[in-house]
């Protein structure tokens, strides 16, 4: 398949929960040329619709196979979508982590994208945090991508060996809520 003069045979794996972020990252994937694979998590969130949107949706908006691993996150507890906390209507500004931060979300679906990423034999992983988050949530620093893509590089067969470099693509992380 070709999509705007780019060969769609390079496979990029995009973190797909169903909103707003995670599909406008696969739509820019498939844009950049790359075949996307999405992959959500059922991680014991509160709020399921965001998910139900994405099986319905990823293989229209382009997905060439779309998986949902089951983790329970609920088990560590520690934030609002997780546990029984009540979820605030209104984000206050504040230097504090907000309660609805689930302690090390991103890392570990980073992880289970880089294995996945690594089976697929891509070097590419799509996450949609932008600076909204970023603000709030350790784990969508841009510090902490870069971070991850070196830990990547270091804890893989594929990095090891030096037969790829693993680039973790946050197109949205400088974008307002607005902007995307």
């Amino acid at each position: 398949t070709v999509t705007q003069g780019f060969s769609m045979s390079q496979k990029a794996v995009v973190l797909y929960s169903g909103g707003l972020d995670s599909t406008t990252c696969l739509a820019l994937a498939r844009e950049e040329g790359f075949a996307p694979y999405a992959l959500s998590f059922r991680y014991g969130q509160r709020h399921s619709v965001e998910l139900e949107k994405a099986v319905c949706n990823a293989a229209g908006t382009g997905a060439v196979e779309h998986r949902i691993v089951d983790l329970d996150l609920r088990a560590i507890g520690g934030s609002a979508l997780t546990s029984e906390l009540e979820v605030p209507k209104n984000r206050l500004d504040s230097d504090e982590i907000p309660v609805t931060y689930v302690p090390a979300r991103n890392t570990i679906f980073l992880a289970v994208a880089l294995g996945w990423a690594e089976v697929l034999e891509s070097c590419d992983i799509y996450i949609g945090v932008n600076a909204v988050d970023y603000s709030g949530y350790p784990d969508c620093r841009p510090e902490f991508i870069a971070a991850f893509e070196k830990l990547a590089c270091l804890a893989t067969r594929t990095g090891v060996e030096g037969r790829g470099r693993y680039r973790i693509h946050t197109p949205l992380i400088d974008l307002t809520k607005a902007e995307i």
